[in-house]
């Protein structure tokens, strides 16, 4: 496993972190006028900063709705408060991952210290229309934008035209994700007006991964509705990024889980490689060869940084234009 740098400065919250709601860390602002309702959330694992940063530069630039409301979110930071540049994995989550513990039960148990965060956040989540969680990744890799299953959250990725990669995918066997929490996570027959995106900017560590998170930012206000464009470009100048050329829709068709901490990858991965033959040996799965399951095969994600039994370590998808 490579040692990845990690150059991305940890932002200073300050007053930030308090809220304007009585729950830290939530910020909500309503324009008085009918629209959507808004949330963008960040730090739901606490060694990723790029999202803080974006929603710090939210607040700092004085950001408020034209139409509906806005609510941003640093969803877990006492995780953060831990954040050491030297060790920064550790400072994922303290007790257990936040976002696997999105059902009502585990919600409702609050015995653990995310599962007591997602009971404070959760009004917010199921008030919100739209929601963008910001995320970074493991590894070196380009940004992906993750919509699940739901049609509707494909539309909305296209209409932003940013990243080139969006993963279509149906969550995780452990638990589920807040974008999946409630209405997010039901068909588009019973919640056509919802739509949810988690965007991975990047390695955690690397600076370019902040620019992701400001871009995918102004590009969701502005199709929101909240914001005008005009609006958006005046008020955080330079957050836009290049638009991509083109635009793959990487159809996950299963993941490949960790039986143990050794299992290893036979080459250096670093994500979206296509392999061109069905039975090609990708690594070693506690002596079992991991084999793709099919012709141009695409590599969503792989990662053994945080391998152990149940941890998915890699994605299999097939790609298509979006």
């Amino acid at each position: 496993m490579n040692t990845l740098t990690f150059e991305l400065q940890r932002p200073e919250l300050g007053a930030w972190r308090v809220g304007n709601t009585g729950v830290e860390g939530v910020w909500h602002f309503d324009s008085g006028q009918p629209g959507r309702h808004v949330m963008v959330s960040a730090l739901v694992h606490g060694n990723e900063l790029c999202g803080a940063w974006a929603i710090q530069g939210l607040l700092e630039a004085g950001v408020r709705p034209a139409q509906g409301r806005l609510t941003l979110v640093l969803a877990n930071l006492a995780a953060f408060d831990r954040f050491d540049p030297a060790h920064h994995d550790a400072s994922r989550f303290v007790d257990e991952d936040l976002n696997r513990q999105w059902l009502p039960e585990r919600i409702a148990a609050g015995n653990t210290q995310e599962r007591r965060r997602a009971a404070e956040l959760r009004p917010w989540v199921e008030q919100a229309d739209w929601l963008l969680d910001i995320h970074s990744m493991h590894e070196r890799g380009e940004p992906l934008l993750l919509t699940g299953l739901q049609p509707r959250n494909q539309v909305l990725a296209r209409r932003l035209a940013n990243p080139a990669h969006i993963v279509v995918d149906a969550g995780h066997q452990d638990g589920v994700r807040m974008r999946d929490f409630g209405r997010f996570g039901w068909p588009d027959t019973q919640a056509p007006d919802t739509a949810s995106l988690l965007v991975e900017c990047g390695f955690h560590g690397d600076p370019r991964s902040r620019a992701v998170a400001q871009d995918m930012c102004a590009r969701f206000l502005a199709a929101s509705g909240v914001l005008p464009q005009a609006t958006v470009d005046a008020t955080l100048p330079g957050w836009a990024l290049p638009t991509a050329d083109r635009q793959w829709a990487l159809e996950v068709t299963g993941p490949v889980v960790a039986r143990s901490a050794g299992f290893r990858f036979n080459q250096p991965f670093q994500g979206l490689e296509c392999i061109a033959q069905a039975g090609t040996v990708i690594g070693d799965n506690d002596g079992e060869p991991v084999t793709t399951p099919y012709d141009d095969c695409v590599l969503v994600m792989p990662s053994v940084r945080q391998a152990r039994a149940g941890v998915t370590v890699v994605r299999f998808a097939r790609r298509r234009p979006l």
